[in-house]
């Protein structure tokens, strides 16, 4: 007999099913559509930064990190990162389009015996999930014509505290490095950022053409200082490059 919230095994789907291990050796099983969209398997930036969040680095001493902070993850897709994120103590909630959601709920249902925070899934209707401690996304710099939405909603949802921790794949072939390159130009209108170096990242689960951005909302220039910006991760990131240094080329 299948386990409670798992397909049947004649399922068809069933075969797609990604299994992500955890440090604790614990396993999310996340299920993915054969056919669809974008947002219905499993991408390698989603298992990279998924991974990362498990870091000694990141998750710093006793209580993790993520625990009872709130998270936001845009463009969810499957949920690996938010489901990650939920099994380490976070508050959250992941996002996508209304076509996503039958396999976000269906993953979160997968995946609750192990969230020892919480998690929902939610559409596009999130303007009331005003500054989370953490916004986190993965691949989702591939779209030209979401640039401007993706950022606005950055813009929108994160306040002054807020880190935004954004993982995407380099990619090379076509219109790819002009995207990255706009995106990049439009970020530092409103955000500072910086990379986590290649050595930060989990030790198997790293790619030098998967990389992970710190990304925070500026100061005003009014002359008022915001409220203190406080780190809810331990690293240190004092080693870190200033964001423009690696605009548009992006390298470990």
């Amino acid at each position: 007999m299948a386990a409670a919230g798992e397909p049947e095994v004649e399922d068809p789907l069933w075969s797609f099913v990604r299994v992500l291990e955890k440090r604790d050796g614990t396993v999310l099983r996340l299920q993915q559509y054969g056919s669809g969209g974008v947002g219905c398997v499993v991408w390698d930036a989603a298992i990279v930064l998924s991974k990362y969040l498990e870091t000694p680095g990141f998750s710093g001493d006793g209580a993790h990190t993520l625990s009872r902070r709130s998270v936001l993850e845009l463009g969810s897709g499957t949920g690996a990162v938010g489901l990650m994120a939920a099994t380490l103590g976070a508050d959250v909630t992941v996002t996508d389009l209304e076509e996503v959601q039958d396999l976000l709920k269906m993953n979160i249902n997968m995946n609750k015996h192990l969230v020892t925070g919480s998690v929902q899934a939610k559409g596009e209707d999130i303007e009331d999930l005003m500054s989370p401690d953490y916004i986190l996304m993965a691949d989702c710099i591939y779209y030209e014509e979401s640039l401007e939405p993706l950022l606005k909603t950055l813009k929108d949802l994160s306040g002054s505290e807020t880190c935004i921790i954004c993982c995407y794949e380099q990619r090379t072939m076509g219109k790819n490095p002009e995207i990255e390159k706009k995106y990049f130009e439009l970020l530092q209108l409103d955000f500072d950022f910086e990379e986590i170096p290649l050595d930060k990242h989990d030790e198997e689960y790293r790619s030098e053409d998967i990389h992970i951005i710190y990304i925070r909302k500026k100061k005003p220039e009014n002359g008022q200082e915001s409220a203190p910006t406080v780190n809810h991760h331990h690293e240190d990131l004092s080693h870190l490059s200033h964001a423009p240094t690696i605009l548009g080329k992006v390298k470990m």
